[in-house]
């Protein structure tokens, strides 16, 4: 029996596009962009389903639009709308020969879990906003509170992206705020 491989969300289909079977995809993780595969997998009532992505393009910052060779026209696309898009974790390369993490963006740390060194679990990242050189991750703690915190290459202790898993020092004072 095949397995799948481990997938991350990357986004969410909104809408076909044109009548070729493109679709636009919202993206909130782009992990996939130095991808080396061409599957994505689209959630379809409750199924990882594997499409091969012939050609994608982003739109703007936050959308793309995906042609997979299973989608030929408007029809196909259509019924495509509102499912969750994923990629394989294993077609990405997050390590630079220093060991030190490297990711298209740090929006593919979306869906992280955040941990302190000493392994206190504060949340996982909700939102990353790279928009300016001060980059900021929302958490959500397991008590529903939000948390924006700081991300640095000085402030990561440690990461595993097998278990999408940050080590953060956390400077002090900041989680009583």
């Amino acid at each position: 029996m095949n397995q799948l491989p481990l997938l991350i969300p990357i986004g969410r289909v909104t809408r076909a596009r044109g009548l070729a079977g493109e679709v636009e995809i919202a993206v909130t993780n782009d992990a996939f962009v130095d991808g080396t595969g061409d599957t994505f997998f689209l959630r379809l009532d409750g199924i990882d389903v594997p499409f091969r992505c012939n050609d994608w393009r982003f739109k703007n910052q936050d959308t793309a639009i995906f042609a997979f060779d299973e989608v030929t026209d408007e029809a196909h696309a259509r019924p495509l709308a509102g499912a969750t898009v994923s990629y394989p974790l294993d077609e990405i390369d997050h390590e630079t020969d220093e060991g030190e993490l490297s990711l298209p963006s740090l929006r593919a740390l979306t869906g992280f879990t955040v941990e302190t060194p000493e392994g206190e679990l504060l949340g996982r990242i909700t939102e990353v906003d790279d928009s300016t050189a001060n980059v900021l991750l929302t958490v959500e703690t397991p008590a529903g509170r939000s948390l924006t915190l700081p991300y640095h290459d000085d402030l990561l202790a440690d990461f595993d992206l097998r278990l999408r898993l940050l080590r953060l020092h956390i400077p002090d004072g900041l989680l009583s705020l």
